[in-house]
C-alpha cells in the first residue's frame, strides 16, 4: 500500500526551513535546494509542495504570521476568565516580539518585511497577517470598552483606530529592540504607558498594563 503523505505538515516543515535560512541569509538568499537540505526532504518533495521559490516564500510569510496569531489566541484561551485589560496586554506582549526567545522570529519577520517592500507578491501575505492581528486587537479593545460610554452621552474612541495605533507601536518597538536602540525593558515601559493611556481614553475602569 503506498505511503500516505501529509502535504500540509510537509509544507509547514518546509516553511520552518525557509524561516531558518531567511534568518541567516535573507529571503533573497533562500534556494529550494538549500531548503530541501535543511528540511531533510528531497528537492522533488519541495517542488511537489511549491511550484516556485516565490510560492514557497509567500507560504513561509503566512506561516510566520499564523504562528504569532495562533500563539496569541492560545495564550488568551489558556486564561478564559481574565479581564479584557489583561487579555489585551497579553496579546500585545506576543505581537511585539520583544522577549529574547522571540528574537529570531522578529528577525525573520522583519527580513520578510524588507523584501516585501520591493516585492508585491510577498507584501500580500504580510498585509493579511497584519489585518488578522489588527482585527484581534479591535475585538479586545471593543470588549474592554463595552459599557464604559453607555451613560456618558459622548462618542467613544474608535476601536479600529486605536488598534491600528497599537499595532504600529508594537511593530515599531520590535524593530528598535532588534537593532539595539531600545532595551527590552525600555520597550515594555513604552507599551505599558500607551496601554494605560488607551484605557483612560476608553473610559475603562481596569488597568490594561501587560501581565508577564
Amino acid at each position: 500500500m503506498p505511503k500516505q503523505v501529509d502535504y500540509e505538515s510537509r509544507r509547514r516543515r518546509i516553511a520552518e526551513a525557509v524561516c531558518l535560512l531567511a534568518d541567516a541569509h535573507g529571503p533573497e538568499g533562500v534556494s529550494m535546494r538549500d531548503v530541501a537540505a535543511r528540511a531533510q526532504v528531497s528537492l522533488g518533495a519541495v517542488q511537489r509542495c511549491f511550484r516556485s521559490k516565490g510560492e514557497m516564500l509567500r507560504f513561509a510569510v503566512g506561516h510566520v504570521g499564523d504562528r504569532v496569531t495562533e500563539r496569541v489566541r492560545a495564550r488568551l484561551a489558556a486564561s478564559p476568565a481574565q479581564s479584557a485589560a489583561t487579555a489585551l496586554g497579553c496579546a500585545v506582549d506576543e505581537i511585539a516580539l520583544l522577549r529574547v526567545e522571540h528574537r529570531a522570529e522578529a528577525r525573520i519577520w522583519l527580513a520578510f518585511v524588507a523584501q516585501a517592500a520591493v516585492s508585491e507578491p510577498l507584501a500580500g501575505p504580510l498585509r493579511s497577517g497584519y489585518a488578522a492581528l489588527q482585527d484581534l486587537l479591535v475585538c479586545l479593545i471593543s470588549e474592554a470598552a463595552e459599557g464604559s460610554w453607555a451613560d456618558v452621552g459622548a462618542t467613544p474612541p474608535d476601536p479600529r483606530r486605536e488598534a491600528r495605533t497599537l499595532l504600529a507601536l508594537a511593530d515599531g518597538l520590535t524593530t528598535q529592540v532588534l537593532i539595539g536602540h531600545l532595551a527590552e525593558g525600555q520597550a515594555e515601559e513604552v507599551l505599558d504607558a500607551h496601554l494605560s493611556g488607551l484605557w483612560e481614553r476608553l473610559g475603562a475602569t481596569t488597568d490594561p498594563r501587560r501581565v508577564g
